[in-house]
């Protein structure tokens, strides 16, 4: 039995990874120092062993990896505005957490590390569908931050020899994504005001576009970048490979929802990329990976899921 750490376990995508690997009956440890993770989030996986701690201290890294044999780093503050806001205290989740997480893997016999990259290292390059070749060209703190720990992570194999996989993750969405705060993805804000009857707000002119990606299309191409053999060092794109507007998201999630309103337009926001599209067929050749959830479909899914908690709170 493989045993794996999710870091960030507690959190939206880490969640569901842990849910996944316990339901393939692996051993899994989650390390969060609940910022931004939930307990709520895993108290229905019994069998998960939890450390609450932040791994920007390294002892808490280092205990948190001990005997383990896959780390799945998740763990971040993943909000390009709070970034903005407060470089400081991100730059401590996002460069200095993973780093540690890094040197501890290494010391401790880890076989592979995946890390959680993010689409917004390519910034507002003109050029679409963006390939993992692309130079990265951030737009905010966060960008840069998460470009960097990756770009650590690959000096940690080509230096080390510590089997690392980068995976980035293009705009993902789904359950247990938190609407309460102004830096939830725009999915959940959208899904969570309109059930709701409240008038959401589009950042700009709503025409720019992001590739929209369902949770488990991305829990099933990090579990496979786990293992696949030959992909150590690389750096891997996971999206649908299909873009669509805020305006038409909104549209589309009022219609599911039955709802009558219109959005209320404000200023773009700094750091916010204009349009964002993945080029897959890396993951395709190397994860054997095809988005088994469409867009549509995870909007069904993602408003169920909205529903059905409101219900249980109401």
């Amino acid at each position: 039995m493989s045993h794996y750490l999710v870091t960030g376990g507690a959190g939206f995508i880490g969640s569901h990874l842990a849910e996944e690997l316990t339901r393939r009956g692996s051993s899994v440890r989650i390390v969060d120092n609940l910022v931004t993770g939930k307990r709520e989030n895993i108290e229905h996986l019994r069998e998960v062993e939890f450390i609450e701690g932040d791994l920007a201290d390294f002892d808490v890294a280092r205990r948190a990896v001990a005997g383990v044999d896959y780390v799945l780093h998740q763990a971040a503050i993943p909000s390009v505005p709070r970034s903005v806001v407060d470089p400081l205290t991100s730059h401590r989740a996002n460069v200095d957490a993973s780093v540690n997480i890094l040197v501890a893997s290494r010391d401790a016999g880890v076989k592979r590390l995946i890390y959680a990259g993010s689409s917004s290292a390519y910034g507002n390059s003109l050029t679409l569908p963006k390939i993992e070749t692309m130079t990265g060209e951030p737009l905010s703190p966060y960008a840069l931050q998460k470009l960097v720990a990756e770009q650590y992570a690959r000096l940690f194999t080509h230096l080390y020899g510590f089997e690392t996989v980068t995976i980035r993750y293009f705009n993902v969405f789904g359950p247990r994504q938190d609407p309460s705060s102004p830096y939830s993805g725009v999915i959940s804000l959208f899904v969570s005001a309109l059930c709701e009857g409240h008038q959401p707000t589009i950042f700009g002119d709503g025409e720019q576009t992001r590739d929209f990606t369902y949770v488990k299309n991305v829990v099933d191409a990090v579990l496979a970048a786990s293992e696949a053999p030959e992909i150590s060092g690389e750096t891997i794109n996971v999206a649908t490979g299909k873009r669509v507007s805020i305006n038409h998201l909104f549209r589309t999630v009022r219609g599911m929802v039955s709802a009558n309103l219109e959005p209320n337009y404000d200023e773009a926001r700094q750091g916010d990329v204009r349009d964002s599209q993945a080029d897959i067929s890396k993951a395709r050749l190397m994860l054997n990976y095809r988005p088994s959830v469409d867009f549509e479909e995870g909007l069904r899914r993602t408003i169920d899921w909205h529903r059905s908690t409101e219900n249980l709170r109401s």
